[in-house]
């Protein structure tokens, strides 16, 4: 029998949600407001730069004029989709294989990778600089499309693998009763099957691939620069300017924020996908 919630229990709880939902958010509040500050306001004591400062919108005229926004944004959302369609192609088939033909070894081979997750990148970087440089990949979308899908991989597979855990197999024994081949199987019977896991699964790869700053700074200059190089690039040795970095801030967080506000439901429903049964 389910426990009665009390008013007074439900409301503890929904002040402890918010309270910790504000402490989440304040950071991205915070510099909204210092996006909307000058250079000499941005580093008065917080009090003041609440209620005795102006607002003012040069810095963000000031980052379109020094930067290329559009050419950044578009190469994010080249390299993070793409690396994410990459990830799902290659993960697909292997969740599957994993999921309906398990063997004595599925646990060990899905910690395996997922252990890689825990080697420090720049454990890696010599090595992958130094490949990427000798194939003329450096500074390009394709090699951070590439990078970016292996990085993210074993995480794409490791939810796949479980959302397909769901799926009965019985459903998948009638399909090949019925004729079905393996590659039918895969694309019109399980597929269509794991959409909101698939959906969840893509939408969260985005985001990592959307956010992932250290390797688009060390393999990129210029051409291929997403918006975290364009963040990076108004932390200078000249100093940090704080109205313009939050500006440039506010301009790379903005499409992948309102993204995820939009699809947080069918975000939820695939991360739950299979935990009530």
């Amino acid at each position: 029998m389910a426990r009665a919630v009390t008013p007074s229990r439900k409301a503890f709880t929904t002040v402890v949600a918010g309270l910790l939902g504000l402490m989440m958010f304040f950071p991205v509040l915070w510099i909204f407001i210092l996006s909307f500050k000058s250079e000499g306001d941005a580093i008065k004591a917080p009090m003041e730069i609440l209620f005795n400062t102006g607002w003012t919108t040069e810095s963000y005229g000031a980052v379109q004029e020094r930067s290329d926004y559009f050419k950044h944004f578009w190469n994010s959302v080249i390299i993070s989709v793409g690396s994410t369609v990459l990830g799902l192609a290659v993960a697909i088939p292997a969740a599957w294989a994993m999921a309906f033909v398990p063997g004595k070894r599925t646990k060990d081979v899905l910690m395996w990778m997922l252990s890689t997750k825990m080697l420090p990148p720049v454990g890696v970087l010599v090595p992958i600089y130094l490949i990427f440089r000798d194939l003329g990949l450096l500074d390009s979308r394709v090699g951070l499309v590439f990078v970016l899908m292996m990085i993210n991989l074993p995480i794409i597979i490791w939810m796949l693998y479980t959302y397909f855990r769901e799926i009965p197999g019985e459903i998948l024994e009638a399909a090949r009763m019925d004729g079905a081949s393996l590659r039918n199987e895969v694309i019109y019977v399980l597929t269509p099957m794991a959409v909101p896991g698939m959906a969840s699964t893509m939408l969260l790869n985005v985001i990592l691939a959307w956010n992932e700053a250290f390797w688009t700074l060390n393999l990129t200059a210029a051409n291929a620069a997403p918006l975290t190089a364009f963040i990076a690039s108004y932390s200078s040795p000249e100093g940090l300017f704080y109205a313009k970095l939050s500006a440039a801030s506010v301009m790379a967080i903005a499409p992948i924020l309102i993204m995820g506000w939009f699809s947080q439901k069918q975000l939820v429903r695939g991360l739950t996908f299979g935990a009530v049964k």
